[in-house]
């Protein structure tokens, strides 16, 4: 695997979408090497920061085969950048991924924390008001990664999989749990132990605690 493409976004207005009216999502490549730090590329413009963003969702990758896929399905060839991500990289496929996989690119270690979900922004993006429905079924939705080693990164630079060490769960799960959660004991617990991004966890911290109220 090796970086395609890094991007980076400006704010940018928006119609219809987030009620700021401003958005980040329309990323560009980067002609140079790019610095990453903890809360993701330096120069990037995250504007929704209630939903993105933040220590567990500093930096979104996606990769080509999932781009080949929509490009076939959309009919039109979608360039790196499109989906919002700020890493495209070769032959990773983000339905196999799981929580806690990690990626050396460059001097930057990334972790894998969380799926993205789609929001309005991107149907928005993509000029169809369908196409969150379209992104949810497709299952290739990219993930979001913690950065565990800041440094910089540029295209061409050699990406090192090291897959997680613990009980596995994979970001697909997640995604799906997302849309129809299961509230079952064992499922969130193990969820709760690997290491999913903050937002997702207070979420299932709260279902838990629901429902452990449910039967005392």
């Amino acid at each position: 695997m090796r970086v395609l493409s890094v991007n980076q976004g400006r704010a940018e207005p928006i119609a219809n979408a987030k009620a700021s009216g401003i958005t980040g999502i329309y990323k560009q490549p980067c002609s140079s090497a790019v610095t990453i730090t903890q809360h993701g590329l330096v120069d990037d413009t995250i504007c929704d920061t209630e939903n993105h963003g933040g220590l567990d969702q500093a930096v979104y990758i996606y990769g080509t085969p999932d781009y080949d896929w929509w490009s076939s399905q959309l009919g039109v060839t979608l360039e790196p950048g499109t989906f919002g991500e700020n890493i495209t990289i070769t032959d990773l496929q983000s339905a196999t991924l799981v929580i806690g996989d990690r990626f050396h690119l460059g001097s930057v270690v990334l972790e894998v924390t969380a799926p993205r979900i789609p929001c309005i922004t991107l149907a928005r993006r993509m000029g169809d008001p369908a196409f969150l429905k379209t992104f949810r079924f497709a299952e290739r939705p990219g993930v979001y990664c913690r950065v565990i080693q800041a440094g910089t990164i540029q295209r061409g630079d050699a990406v090192q999989y090291e897959p997680y060490a613990g009980s596995p769960v994979p970001a697909i799960e997640l995604f799906r749990d997302f849309f129809t959660p299961r509230h079952d004991e064992s499922i969130l617990r193990r969820h709760l132990a690997a290491p999913i991004a903050i937002r997702a966890r207070r979420d299932k911290e709260a279902q838990l605690e629901k429902l452990l109220g449910q039967h005392t």
